[in-house]
């Protein structure tokens, strides 16, 4: 019996050690290696801030969406050329399912260049 018992109080006495060595310690804070606490490039990192990432961001989205108008812008000159041609080459007062569709496809792209156009960042 005093064997399990002193063997009891090895274990409990071992593991409240451990304990005490992981975290009595460092009170929460880690520490680095020296030779990454020392490094030189560590004061070299730049830093960022969330406005300038949030401009930077802001200015892309900007960027993006003057390149879509300008896409749609053309593809709007594509179609509208189409139609023209279309009407010019129709029967007086027919129009073909063709100039129709070309019509409906304008008139959805103008609506999508319009709010692209209203958005702003």
């Amino acid at each position: 019996m005093p064997r399990s018992l002193f063997s009891l109080a090895f274990t409990v006495f071992f593991f409240l050690a451990m304990a005490e060595l992981a975290f009595g310690q460092n009170d929460g804070v880690i520490h680095l290696p020296p030779a990454v606490s020392n490094s030189p490039s560590m004061g070299s990192i730049p830093v960022r801030s969330s406005d300038d990432q949030q401009k930077e961001q802001m200015k892309k989205a900007n960027e993006m969406r003057q390149e879509e108008i300008r896409r749609d812008t053309e593809k709007l000159y594509q179609l509208s050329t189409e139609l023209r041609d279309f009407v010019d080459k129709s029967r007086q007062g027919v129009l073909s399912l063709d100039a129709i569709k070309k019509a409906e496809q304008i008139e959805k792209l103008a609506h999508s260049v319009k709010s692209k156009m209203k958005q702003s960042y």
